[in-house]
């Protein structure tokens, strides 16, 4: 049934239809197939499928979440109730209960998405006003005689920089502009450093750098003032701030990226011949352009992913797994209300058995009587002789005994 069909006039929807069709412009949107949304982690269930069932909150609103398994097992941090995240994913609707759910495929603690926004919206920024092209990249000098240094003195990066010069290029003299590389000193205290470089020390090359960190850490090197200030150096600059995976804004306005500290001071000196220099150089282009690349086809494939999920019978499929884990629920809960009933069941019974039996008759006094000679149970005075032997059994013991005298009762009508 079409969507004009659907809802003619005086046209009585059943659920199923109602929810079928909610179901079909929620994944037909794009941007609600393609969420980051933010909140606080409550009502946290882990049942054994695997799959993990949340809501995601803030100080006003709630909406319930779904993680499968093959998402939830690539989690790299402990999920717990309270905990502040990012979650990716798309909106559809539980059909069986006629819930609004977002479908998770990703998560992230709050904060590191925020970051890197700024990262993308500032670089975009300072791009737009060429301060990242290539054009304006200057040479490095093949043997620098003065090389300047920007960065912690306390830190393991100098030492790294500076044993990697010595051995290197031992006859090169190196300056340390002292400064702080982390926190909110460190941008006016690297702008600093650079300033007296070029006015006073004019190095032939200035190295810029720290060792690895968080994106926090690491924010320093993304400050806009650190980054024109690198910019606008008269020395060519070469940055080495992080780890290889890291990058920074500092790293587009330098001269020359390099992946370590330990990089910049090696890219800095002439090796030992000058065709793996040149290899060195050419490696470096070569893996920024596969990231590049690299960056573009995993982008196209998340597109193209998700236009086959909308298309393919996975939301059912999906459906059926919380429905599954509902039934698997109510069931056990069915089959410990059914025990509970049959032994209580099975109690009552044994009592009743307990009342009826001859057992229960001995203990209230009376006896079982039976002639010795055949076993045959004595109801009447006229079963047996004086003399005759019979056989009693009481409720905490047998007698044997023998009949000296025998009396009929007279029965009476009535």
């Amino acid at each position: 049934m079409d969507q004009y069909t659907l809802f003619q006039p005086q046209n009585i929807l059943s659920v199923s239809q109602l929810t079928g069709y909610l179901r079909q412009v929620l994944e037909s949107d794009n941007v609600l197939q393609d969420l980051w949304v933010e909140g606080e982690i409550s009502n946290l269930g882990r049942p054994p499928s695997g799959h993990l069932y949340f809501t995601l909150k803030d100080s006003q609103s709630a909406i319930r979440c779904v993680m499968w398994r093959n998402s939830a097992v690539r989690l790299n941090f402990d999920l717990r109730d309270g905990l502040a995240v990012e979650a990716h994913g798309g909106m559809s609707i539980y059909e069986a209960g006629g819930q609004v759910q977002l479908y998770v495929d990703s998560l992230r603690l709050a904060g590191e998405g925020q970051l890197f926004q700024e990262f993308l919206r500032l670089k975009a920024k300072l791009e737009a006003e060429g301060l990242f092209d290539a054009e304006t990249k200057r040479p490095i000098p093949e043997r620098p005689s003065l090389i300047g240094i920007v960065t912690s003195p306390t830190g393991a990066a100098y030492q790294d920089m500076l044993n990697t010069l010595r051995r290197r290029f031992p006859v090169a003299e190196v300056v340390l502009a002292p400064t702080t590389v982390q926190g909110v000193d460190a941008p006016p205290g690297i702008v600093a450093a650079l300033e007296r470089l070029n006015r006073q020390v004019h190095p032939d090359v200035i190295l810029i750098g720290r060792g690895g960190g968080s994106i926090e850490d690491l924010w320093a090197f993304n400050d806009e003032m650190v980054v024109r200030a690198v910019a606008a150096s008269e020395t060519p600059v070469i940055s080495g701030v992080g780890h290889e995976t890291d990058f920074t804004l500092t790293d587009f306005a330098a001269d020359l990226r390099a992946p370590t500290p330990t990089a910049a001071a090696e890219v800095a000196t002439p090796d030992r011949t000058e065709l793996l220099s040149t290899i060195t150089e050419l490696a470096n282009r070569h893996t920024t352009h596969i990231n590049a690349l690299l960056a573009d086809l995993r982008f196209e494939h998340g597109r193209v992913q998700n236009a086959l999920d909308r298309t393919s019978p996975k939301h059912a499929i999906n459906a059926y797994r919380q429905r599954l884990d509902e039934i698997l629920s109510r069931l056990d809960r069915s089959m410990q209300v059914k025990l509970e009933k049959k032994g209580l069941q099975l109690s009552n019974l044994q009592q009743s058995l307990r009342g009826l039996s001859p057992r229960a008759v001995l203990n209230r006094g009376y006896a079982i009587v039976t002639r010795e000679k055949d076993g045959a149970l004595v109801k009447s005075a006229d079963q047996v002789q004086p003399g005759e032997d019979v056989h009693i059994q009481v409720s905490c013991g047998e007698l044997d005994a023998r009949i000296t005298k025998t009396t009929q009762e007279e029965q009476h009508d009535g």
